[in-house]
């Protein structure tokens, strides 16, 4: 039995995150990259190893430190696609290392990957996929991932050295913490996570997003361009969500939301008849009671000029809280003969321009 040894966190020091790429990769700990083939998980991968490799800075990164790097891949030729990628990406090659395989296969629990990080001092360690180095551990069992992931994130902290774990993606649909292809715990302990995929930008035009960050908030998605005659480049910040990425279809718009659209841009500059306002939810499918939701939740008042009921979005509205049994302390919901509910607030303090004066 370990003997017991209890530390105050009080005697435990604050340390400062380090970063291979701010706050896309953190140094001393686990990255997840993951996407379906195709997407360009391997070569948006080693084009971070070549950068750092020149001390080049990546999209909104910092200029590093030269430093060098291990990469293990199970899936490419070394001599036919890994060399030939790393050289047309500008990398040093004499700063990358290959532990030699043909005796006996690696794994992630492996003693010559911290023995090859002590003796090269490297800085970044990328084992492309990460499914195939789990050895005789089951990657869909926790107990048989969550071992060589400590092990892993360990030899990672005592080094300072930043790993890159390529991972594939599964077909079914779920949350994009599920998608990957193996047990969550793979997700759960990497400490950053970049899902890549296709936009529906171009083709040739694929994307970065973050969608977990421990350590940092999380960053703005990355754009590049992937395609046979100008090769790998990066584009920059982008905007698009993990769905689009992962090919989900996106949630219809809400009846609710599309009431509350439609008053929204109808009422912003000007009072319309309710009569009008009724009619176009009609046309857009938006019941009247549902719109009548959302003219209550936008605080929308209804105001009769000459023979018409106009409904009016308040720029700026004193509004009080229901109280349990329905009853307003500073205000009053009434109804007229035409369905209208009609508001009367004792603080009104500017409303749109072009209808204040019909208001008064």
């Amino acid at each position: 039995m370990a003997e017991l040894k209890i530390i105050k966190m009080s005697d435990i020091r604050p340390q400062p995150v380090d970063w291979l790429w701010e706050p896309y990769i953190p140094s001393g700990a686990i990255t997840l990259i993951q996407g379906d083939g195709g997407t360009g998980k391997t070569t948006v991968s080693l084009s971070i190893a070549a950068a750092l490799t020149r001390g080049k800075a990546l999209p909104n990164g910092s200029t590093p430190i030269p430093s060098n790097v291990i990469i293990q891949n199970a899936e490419d030729s070394y001599t036919q696609t890994i060399r030939p990628r790393l050289e047309a990406m500008g990398a040093d090659c004499e700063k990358i290392h290959v532990i030699c395989e043909e005796e006996k296969a690696l794994s992630l629990s492996d003693e010559r990957i911290e023995e090859t990080i002590i003796r090269t001092n490297a800085k970044l360690c990328l084992l492309d996929p990460v499914q195939a180095y789990f050895g005789n551990a089951n990657m869909n069992s926790a107990n048989g991932v969550r071992p060589l992931m400590k092990k892993l994130g360990s030899v990672a902290a005592r080094h300072d050295c930043a790993v890159l774990l390529v991972g594939h993606l599964h077909k079914k649909a779920g949350k994009a913490q599920y998608a990957g292809l193996g047990s969550i715990d793979i997700f759960a302990a990497a400490r950053s996570v970049l899902t890549l995929g296709c936009t529906n930008i171009d083709e040739n035009i694929h994307a970065i997003i973050q969608n977990k960050s421990n350590l940092a908030p999380a960053g703005k998605p990355q754009a590049f361009g992937l395609d046979t005659i100008s090769g790998f480049t990066w584009m920059g910040d982008c905007d698009v969500t993990i769905d689009e990425l992962l090919g989900k279809p996106k949630k219809p718009e809400s009846q609710f939301a599309r009431a509350r659209r439609l008053l929204e841009t109808t009422l912003a500059h000007e009072s319309v008849p309710a009569a009008d306002i009724m009619q176009m939810a009609e046309e857009q499918g938006i019941s009247q009671k549902t719109l009548h939701r959302a003219k209550d939740a936008l605080g929308v008042i209804s105001v009769k000029q000459g023979a018409k009921w106009f409904w009016v979005l308040p720029i700026e509205v004193e509004y009080t809280e229901v109280s349990q049994d329905g009853q307003h302390s500073q205000e009053h919901h009434s109804e007229d003969s035409h369905g209208n509910n009609v508001t009367t607030l004792t603080a009104l303090s500017i409303l749109p321009e072009k209808i204040a004066e019909g208001v008064r």
